[in-house]
């Protein structure tokens, strides 16, 4: 399962340079996708991912959301495809508001439907803005379709990604916090094994930073 966002493109970069990988055998998920925009709009995470892995990689299959279609039958089509398919790598990162994927607080931590609809924050829809994928708030879509808690969770292995002073707050709050629906990154703890790399300012606020 992939991420996509800005703390993802330097990890991704190294990953499709990597030797060794036999891409082949490769099948890939993303976890979330704006509803409304079509695969080849620049912000679209479909587009990201065609852009940074499979333009770049011969990936065996990939289930990519479609943004442009019926949300509900979008979430059933992927949601049985990933069901057959046990996951061995989640890749993810955490939003300013301590968003997991699209799961912005308050997350659904109960529901086991593989992917759901969600309404997106203001605050993590101002994140696409100030990240420059967007060139006003207005521009990006109010609602997406997410990977749920409950299905990241299902990964065998968690990698989690961050960096720059803006997430430092929501990691703070995520990892020394209460683990719940308003921090939703927070269920990264609950899992055996998930690791989180930070950069020394997304670090900054941690008690044993």
């Amino acid at each position: 399962m992939a991420a996509t966002g800005s703390s993802q493109i330097e990890f991704l970069e190294s990953l499709v340079t990597a030797p060794g990988i036999a891409w082949g055998h490769v099948e890939l998920f993303h976890l979330d996708e704006y509803i409304g925009l079509a695969g080849d709009h620049p912000a679209s995470f479909q587009h990201y991912i065609r852009e940074r892995i499979l333009q770049r990689v011969p990936v065996g299959r990939a289930w990519l959301l479609d943004g442009a279609a019926d949300p509900q039958a979008e979430c059933k089509r992927v949601g049985e495809a990933i069901a057959a398919a046990p996951i061995d790598v989640a890749f993810a990162g955490i939003g300013e508001n301590g968003h997991l994927a699209f799961n912005d607080p308050p997350a659904d931590f109960d529901t086991e439907e593989p992917f759901i609809v969600a309404d997106l924050a203001e605050r993590g829809r101002q994140q696409q803005v100030r990240e420059g994928w967007f060139a006003s708030l207005e521009e990006v879509p109010r609602s997406a379709i997410t990977m749920s808690i409950r299905q990241i969770l299902k990964a065998r292995e968690i990698l989690c990604l961050v960096s720059g002073t803006r997430k430092a707050e929501a990691v703070k709050l995520c990892l020394e916090g209460d683990i719940g629906p308003m921090a939703p990154a927070s269920a990264l703890r609950l899992h055996e094994n998930a690791t989180v790399f930070l950069d020394r300012e997304a670090a900054a606020l941690l008690q044993s930073a």
